[in-house]
């Protein structure tokens, strides 16, 4: 086995919006870096103004909704020979609409990426982090989280799914070299909305979106602090901690003003 300076993150989701500058943390803070998403040509292209920034940039493409696909971005993993120093669980994507009428199939292709691609490799990554007592896990959630997601109801679930996912392994290895986070964006100008069909909605207009850079600098500075959460940039820890003292039904009308179909009007 090679020894090498830098140390080694895998970011899914790593083609674009926050998982593209989640890797570009990671490279200009002294890593190299295995990007995985969906989009061979997508990932090319990341990879090409990513390693500018110095550092070794690799790309996996797959589907991560499916099992033995998750199991083949393990083997790449462990085909470089290097020990995972930082998993960012990023990979995932978002629907909107009502339930009665969104598809199903889709429906169940998202949760199959969003959180059960996000527990099979947090489970085969982490197990080999525990053996060695040192490693750094990034759960991104959402501030979606805090409060119930009409309109989004599927996604939001996946999202609750992995800030307590992360918050229960945080506690769990409090006493080991294993630090887990999880990071809690809001409305980040990223391509999410065009993929949900949210275009339509006043959050996929919101003109005051947050900048993924400074999203994923907050979520990469936490992750090297070892803290357990971080809601960046001040108005969302406002709306978060009013979302966390609601009583849910308010909350979810709150919300239902931001996902509703033909708010943007």
């Amino acid at each position: 086995m090679s020894h090498h300076q830098r140390s080694f993150a895998v970011v899914t989701g790593g083609s674009n919006g926050i998982g593209f500058e989640l890797a570009r943390q990671f490279l200009a803070n002294g890593f190299d870096v295995l990007i995985a998403a969906q989009d061979e040509a997508h990932l090319r292209d990341a990879a090409g103004q990513l390693s500018a920034d110095g550092g070794t940039v690799t790309c996996w493409a797959g589907d991560l909704g499916r099992e033995d696909q998750v199991d083949a971005l393990h083997a790449a993993i462990r085909d470089t020979g290097r020990p995972v120093d930082a998993l960012c669980v990023n990979a995932g994507f978002g629907l909107g609409g009502p339930f009665a009428e969104t598809d199903l199939k889709r429906e169940l292709w998202l949760i199959d990426v969003n959180v059960r691609g996000a527990v099979q490799l947090t489970k085969l990554v982490l197990k080999e982090m525990v053996a060695r007592n040192a490693g750094r896990i990034l759960f991104t959630s959402s501030i979606a989280a805090t409060m119930p997601d009409p309109f989004e109801a599927v996604y939001g679930g996946t999202k609750v799914f992995l800030r307590w996912f992360g918050e229960a392994l945080h506690e769990e290895l409090k006493q080991t070299g294993v630090s887990v986070s999880v990071l809690m964006p809001s409305v980040t100008e990223t391509n999410f909305f065009k993929r949900a069909e949210m275009m339509d909605t006043k959050a996929g207009v919101k003109d005051n979106k947050d900048d993924p850079a400074v999203v994923a600098k907050a979520g990469f500075d936490a992750m090297m602090a070892g803290k357990d959460k971080v809601t960046p940039t001040g108005k969302n820890k406002i709306m978060g901690a009013i979302a966390d003292l609601l009583p849910d039904t308010a909350a979810a009308k709150a919300h239902r003003g931001l996902s509703e179909p033909g708010s943007a009007g």
